[in-house]
């Protein structure tokens, strides 16, 4: 398949201002031994989200845990929350040309995003086939151009063509697609997606899945990584976003609709996630003709 080099570039958020606070970042990152991108990156606590790389051209050098891995074409890896990034050219190679997305899972992704080879935590696959190789790169170039766009449904089609990929990718690992998430524990995430405006505490979800709070807490962690009330923080964000796109509600309106009665607090928070205020988010897509 031919990926236009210059134009993966032009759609790259390397060309522009961007923040990982976002909840999808895809981009093309061309690395030549000396040139500006040719540094590592070290990020020892990790990310909040998921990161999926796909190397195409030259080889890069990961680091997981006290071994390296080598990252040559076609093959993947899959960073997820709070993994350590330690990654860069290989000093060996001219050349580390890779496409990322950087990215915060829907609640029934999570099931998906579980590789049979895990390597301190760091998912590997190769994709040796040309066809599964070509498949991955056409879904990549889709996610990285729709993210780069600012259409009304840009950020949806894009969610839809990384959906894609991840399905895609999870039908390539016989063993985990066998393998599902604690079944107590995909009962709470449907069940606080379904209440994400009700203030529900940790004892009435522990009594909803004949569990203690302390082990509840645990699962939870344990399967999601992160805790519960966080896991709904960012659940109730990523509501607050899709109704800031689609709907004509206030501010106070949309904070009400996902659980916080304070406009004020709810801006704080969605600040943080997002990178930007609840009314600086919307007015991006006011200015949008439908």
């Amino acid at each position: 398949m031919e990926l236009n080099q210059q134009d993966m570039v032009n759609d790259s958020p390397l060309m522009k201002s961007f923040t990982f606070s976002a909840w999808l970042v895809a981009g093309f990152t061309p690395i030549s031994r000396g040139s500006k991108l040719d540094y590592y990156i070290n990020r020892p606590e990790g990310m909040k989200g998921y990161i999926l790389h796909l190397t195409l051209r030259g080889e890069g050098r990961i680091r997981a845990g006290n071994r390296d891995i080598a990252s040559r074409e076609n093959d993947l890896f899959l960073f997820p929350p709070g993994v350590a990034h330690h990654y860069g050219r290989a000093e060996h190679h001219e050349h580390w040309d890779h496409l990322w997305i950087y990215f915060l899972p829907r609640p029934y992704w999570l099931d998906w995003l579980r590789w049979d080879q895990v390597i301190n935590g760091i998912g590997v696959t190769s994709l040796q086939a040309p066809q599964a190789s070509e498949q991955a790169q056409r879904l990549f170039l889709e996610v990285i151009q729709q993210n780069g766009r600012s259409g009304l449904l840009a950020e949806a089609l894009a969610m839809n063509a990384l959906e894609r990929l991840i399905i895609d990718c999870f039908q390539r690992q016989p063993l985990s697609s066998h393998q599902t998430i604690e079944p107590r524990i995909s009962t709470l995430c449907q069940y606080l997606n379904d209440h994400l405006s009700e203030d529900l505490t940790i004892e009435q979800l522990a009594r909803l899945v004949f569990l203690s709070p302390s082990r509840v807490a645990h699962l939870f962690k344990r399967e999601m990584k992160m805790t519960i009330f966080a896991w709904r923080e960012q659940q109730r964000v990523i509501r607050a976003s899709n109704l800031l796109q689609s709907t004509h509600l206030s501010i106070a309106q949309v904070a009400q609709a996902v659980g916080y009665d304070d406009a004020l607090y709810f801006s704080r928070i969605f600040r943080q996630h997002v990178g930007v205020s609840p009314r600086d988010y919307k007015k991006r897509y006011e200015l949008l003709p439908v």
